[in-house]
C-alpha cells in the first residue's frame, strides 16, 4: 500500500471512526418503543391443530394494580425476599402501578412466568387462569407506558464484519474473497457477529483493513510486476477421501482432494505443488489438476507416502510451469478414482477414510490423501487479460492522455457511489483524484485507477455503515434517512449492500411511501441472495459454529466425519429458507416431518432411496426425528466426544429456543465427568451418572429443568444417529417437563413446547430483530417484540408475518437522537491547554 494511503486514509477511518463512537455513546433514556403492529401479508393454507397450536392462556378478568403486587407478594416475594434474594432478585415491597420505575425486573417476571418457569415446579402458585391474567395485567402496563413514551433505540456505527466484508467485495468487483486473510475474528453478542457495539476498532484492525485494500485492488486490476509467492490451501485431516466422496467443483470421476477459487495476478506461468499424506503401500495414483473444469496437469503418484501422517518430512508433487490467464478461478486438485462400487474387503472400510489416523503396516494398504494444495508463481509475466473484475472497473478507455483524468473521474464516481453505498459528492470525488494521479505518475493509467480503488476500499465510507445524525435540541425520534434505511433492509435480507434499483429508489425519497418497503422487502425475499437468512441468521442464532468444535472420538464413532458436519449445516440452512420461501408457519420448525439431506447425510440418519451428493427434500420414514430437534446439526453440537449429554441438550434447548437460559453452575460443584462412570463392575449409563450428580440438592435447583428435556433426546447418540442401548443397555428416556408432562422421545417434547409457544415466538421475535437492527434487544423493546408476535400469532405464525413485522416496526424505520452538546461543552477549556 501506498504511504499516502495510509496516512490519509488512516487518519480518516480513525477520526471518523471516533465520532461515531463518541456521538452513540451519548446517555440514553431507558423508555419504551411505541408498539407496532406489522401489516398482513397474503392468507396461507391453514395449519393442523397440532402445527398451530393456539394461545397458552385466554383472557381472564382484568386484575387491579392492588390485586397484581398481592399476587406477587403472596407468590413470589417468599423466594425473591430482601433476605433470600433468589436468582439474585427481590421483589419485596413490589408495587405493580410502578412497573414501568423497574422495567428490567418487570420484563424479566414477564419472560420467566410466560414460559412456566415461575413459580417453579413444586412451589405454591396461584391457579393457571390467575397466573395469566397476572402475566398479561404486567404486559399491558409495559406496553402503555411504552405507547406513551416511545424509544426506538439506537446504535453505534456498524463496520462490516467478515460475510459482509465478502459479499460487498463481490458485489462491487465480483471476486470471491477470503476476509479472514486479513480481518480478525468478529466479536459475538446476543448470538451475533453485527452487533454494533462490539465492533471495536484498534490500530490492529485499521492495519487490516487498509491491507485487505491494497491486496484486492491488485486483485481486481491485475498485476504484471506482482512477485512471486506461494500460496497454501490447506484439506482438514477431518474430511474424508474415500472412492464416494466426491468434492463439488472437481471433474466427475476424481475423489477427495481440494477446490478453491484463486485469483492469479498476471498472464504467466505457474506451478502447482501437491503435498500427499498417508497412502501406505497404496500404488499408481494419478492426481489430476485442472482450471475451470479443464485439465492442465495429471500429477503421478507411484508407491508409499510422500509425507509423515502429519505431513512433516516429505517432498511435494510439482507439476511442470503451466501459462495461465489472469483473473479468479477455480482450481481443483483431485485423485481420479480407480474403482467404482463396493471394496472387496473382508472388513466395511469406514465412512471417514483417515478415522485410524493414516497409519498402515505391513501389508496394509492405506488411501492417499491430499493435504495441501499450493499456488506458486507468477513467472515469466506476458500482461494482464481482460478479465470480469476488470471489465467491472474499466467502463471507459482512454485513447489519449488528455482524456484519462476524465475517464478516471467517471470510473471513480460509479465505484464509489456502489462502494459507499450512496451517490458520491463532488467533493468526495475529487477528494480521491489525487490517489489516481499518483498511482498514475508512477505507472500510467491503470496504476492510478488502481490506487484509487485502493482508497476506495480503504474509506470509512465503504468500511462502516455510518447513519446519517440531525442534531436535536433535545432527545427525540426520527425516521431513518431512505438511502440509510435501503442499508439497513439489504444487510438484513441478504448480508450485503443494496442493489442499484434499492438505491435509486431511495435516492429519489420513494422507500418511505406507503407500501414501497413491503414491496421491496418481497422482492429481497425473492432473490436468491435471501438464502443469507439461513447461513447468517439462522447459522448464528441456533450455533451451528459450535458444530465444529465437536469431533466425536473415532475409536466410537469411525464413521463421522467432516463430510457429515458440513452436510447437516447445509441441511439446517436450507430447511430454515425453505420455510421461509415457501411463507409457511413457524411452528413447522418444530413439528416437520421433512428434512434436505443428499446421499451421505440420508444414509448417516437411515433415510433409504437417497442417491447422489445433491441435496433433495425428503419426508422422514418414521416419527423418530420431527423438525430441528431432529437435526444432527442441534444434536452433535450438544454432545460431547465419547458421550451424549442430556444437560447440553437441555440448556441448549432452554437457551436458544425458550429464550429462558438457567443460571450458571455454583462454584465448587463437580462436574458430571468426574462421576464414577461403573458401579459393581457395570458400565453406567448417562441417565444413571445424572440421577447421581443430581442428589445435590444444589444442583438440582437447575437439573430438574434441563435434564427431561436432553434426555428426552437421548434416543440420539454423539453424532446424531437413532440408538435404543447405551453400554449395552437399554436406554430410558422417561422425564417429566416442568409443567408435568410426560416427556419420553422427541414427539412429546415437542408437544410439551408447543402447549405454550409464546415463549418460542417471542424469543424468535427477539432474535430475529436484534439481527436486523445491529444491536442487543433491550427491555425498551420488549413491548415491540411482543406486537409482532402477536400479528404473527394471528397470521398463523407465518414466517413473512415475522420479517414484515421487524422491518415495519419503530425500531427499524426509526432512531433516537441525542441531543447536541452545548457550545461549553463542545468547547474545549482554554485554561487547560496551556
Amino acid at each position: 500500500m501506498t504511504r499516502l494511503v495510509k496516512s490519509v486514509l488512516g487518519t480518516a477511518v480513525v477520526g471518523v471512526a471516533l465520532v461515531a463512537t463518541g456521538t452513540a455513546q451519548q446517555a440514553q433514556t431507558p423508555t419504551s418503543t411505541r408498539q407496532v403492529t406489522a401489516p398482513a401479508p397474503a392468507p396461507v393454507p391453514r395449519r393442523s391443530p397440532a402445527a398451530t397450536p393456539a394461545p397458552s392462556h385466554t383472557l381472564s378478568p382484568a386484575l387491579s394494580a392492588r390485586q397484581q403486587s398481592e399476587l406477587i407478594s403472596t407468590y413470589c416475594a417468599t423466594c425473591h425476599s430482601e433476605r433470600a434474594k433468589a436468582g439474585g432478585l427481590s421483589l419485596a415491597g413490589f408495587d405493580a402501578m410502578k412497573a414501568a420505575e423497574q422495567a428490567e425486573t418487570v420484563e424479566k417476571m414477564i419472560r420467566k412466568m410466560s414460559a412456566g418457569l415461575m413459580p417453579p415446579p413444586g412451589a405454591r402458585k396461584p391457579d393457571a387462569a390467575t397466573l395469566a391474567a397476572l402475566t398479561g395485567a404486567l404486559e399491558s402496563r409495559m406496553d402503555e407506558h411504552a405507547a406513551n413514551n416511545p424509544n426506538p433505540g439506537r446504535r453505534t456505527f456498524q463496520r462490516l464484519n467478515r460475510p459482509e466484508y465478502e459479499r460487498a467485495i463481490k458485489e462491487l468487483l465480483g471476486l470471491d474473497v477470503t476476509a479472514g486473510n486479513w480481518l480478525p475474528l468478529d466479536q459475538k453478542s446476543a448470538n451475533f457477529d453485527n452487533i454494533a457495539d462490539e465492533q471495536s476498532l484498534s490500530p490492529t484492525l485499521l492495519e487490516a483493513y487498509l491491507n485487505a485494500a491494497a491486496d484486492i485492488s491488485r486483485m481486481a486490476v491485475g498485476d504484471k510486476q506482482a512477485a512471486r509467492v506461494d500460496t497454501v490451501y490447506t484439506n482438514p485431516s477431518y474430511v474424508s477421501q474415500h472412492p464416494w466422496d466426491h468434492v463439488e467443483g472437481a471433474p466427475y470421476g476424481t475423489r477427495g482432494g481440494l477446490v478453491v477459487n484463486h485469483v492469479f495476478p498476471a498472464d504467466a506461468e505457474y506451478e502447482f505443488e501437491l503435498l500427499v499424506i498417508s497412502g501406505e503401500n497404496a500404488r499408481y495414483e494419478d492426481l489430476d489438476v485442472s482450471i475451470d473444469g479443464e485439465r492442465v496437469a495429471l500429477v503421478k503418484f507411484e508407491n508409499g507416502p510422500q509425507a509423515a501422517a502429519d505431513g512433516r518430512g516429505g517432498m511435494a508433487l510439482r507439476t511442470e510451469p503451466i501459462v495461465v490467464r489472469a483473473g479468479e478461478r477455480r482450481i481443483s486438485a483431485a485423485f481420479v478414482r480407480r474403482s467404482d462400487g463396493p471394496y472387496e474387503d473382508l472388513i466395511r472400510p469406514h465412512d471417514w477414510s483417515y478415522a485410524g489416523g493414516g497409519s498402515g503396516g505391513a501389508g496394509i494398504t492405506t488411501l492417499p490423501h491430499l493435504r495441501d494444495l499450493v499456488v506458486a508463481g507468477p513467472y515469466n509475466a506476458t500482461g494482464v487479460s481482460d478479465t470480469p473484475s476488470r471489465q467491472r472497473i474499466f467502463t471507459c478507455r482512454p485513447t489519449a492522455a488528455s482524456q484519462e483524468r476524465t475517464c478516471a473521474r467517471s470510473i471513480i464516481t460509479r465505484l464509489g457511489g456502489e462502494a459507499y453505498r450512496r451517490p458520491m459528492t463532488t467533493n468526495e470525488v475529487e477528494s480521491l483524484m489525487p490517489f489516481f494521479e499518483k498511482g498514475a505518475r508512477s505507472g500510467g493509467f491503470e496504476a492510478g485507477v488502481r490506487t484509487a480503488l485502493e482508497a476506495l476500499l480503504a474509506s470509512p465510507h465503504f468500511v462502516f455503515r455510518m447513519e446519517r445524525e440531525r442534531p436535536a435540541a433535545a432527545q427525540s425520534t426520527t425516521r431513518v434517512a431512505d438511502l440509510d434505511l435501503a442499508s439497513r433492509l439489504s444487510f438484513f435480507l441478504w448480508g450485503a449492500p443494496p442493489d442499484q434499483e434499492l438505491i435509486d429508489l431511495a435516492k429519489s425519497g420513494r422507500l418511505t411511501a406507503p407500501g414501497a418497503i413491503e414491496k421491496q422487502a418481497q422482492r429481497l425475499l425473492a432473490d436468491p441472495r435471501a438464502e443469507a437468512l439461513g447461513a447468517r441468521f439462522a447459522a448464528q442464532w441456533l450455533r451451528l459454529q459450535d458444530l465444529d468444535k465437536v469431533k466425536p472420538d473415532p475409536n466410537f464413532f469411525p464413521n463421522f466425519d467432516e463430510n457429515v458436519a458440513a452436510a447437516m449445516k447445509r441441511e439446517t440452512e436450507l430447511f430454515f429458507n425453505d420455510l421461509v420461501k415457501r411463507d409457511r408457519s413457524f411452528m413447522e420448525f418444530y413439528t416437520a416431518d421433512y428434512t434436505f439431506v443428499n446421499e451421505r447425510l440420508a444414509r448417516h440418519y437411515g433415510i433409504p432411496n437417497v442417491a447422489g451428493s445433491q441435496f433433495r427434500r425428503v419426508t422422514y420414514p418414521d416419527a423418530t426425528r420431527r423438525g430441528i430437534l431432529g437435526q444432527g446439526a442441534v444434536l452433535v453440537q450438544t454432545s460431547l466426544a465419547n458421550r451424549t449429554s442430556p444437560v447440553l441438550r437441555g440448556k441448549w434447548v432452554m437457551e436458544v429456543l425458550l429464550g429462558t437460559p438457567p443460571p450458571a453452575p455454583p462454584p465448587n460443584v463437580p462436574t458430571l465427568d468426574e462421576s464414577a462412570s461403573a458401579k459393581d463392575g457395570k458400565m453406567l449409563t448417562t441417565r444413571e451418572r445424572m440421577e447421581a450428580h443430581r442428589a445435590n440438592p444444589t444442583c438440582n435447583a437447575c437439573h430438574r429443568f434441563m435434564d427431561p428435556i436432553g434426555l428426552s433426546l437421548d434416543s440420539f447418540d454423539v453424532t446424531g444417529r437413532w440408538r435404543e442401548r447405551e453400554n449395552g443397555m437399554p436406554l430410558d428416556t422417561r422425564g417429566d417437563y416442568y409443567d408435568g408432562s410426560p416427556i419420553n422421545n422427541l414427539d412429546q417434547l415437542s408437544a410439551a413446547l408447543l402447549k405454550r409457544p409464546e415463549p418460542l415466538v417471542r424469543n424468535f421475535t427477539e432474535n430475529l430483530m436484534a439481527y436486523a437492527l445491529g444491536r442487543r434487544v433491550e427491555t425498551f423493546d420488549q413491548p415491540t417484540v411482543r406486537a409482532i408476535a402477536k400479528k404473527a400469532t394471528a397470521d398463523g405464525f407465518r414466517m413473512s408475518s415475522f420479517i414484515m413485522g421487524v422491518i415495519k416496526s419503530d425500531a427499524f424505520q426509526k432512531k433516537r437522537v441525542e441531543p447536541a452538546p452545548t457550545t461549553t461543552e463542545a468547547a474545549p477549556d482554554a485554561s487547560k491547554q496551556r
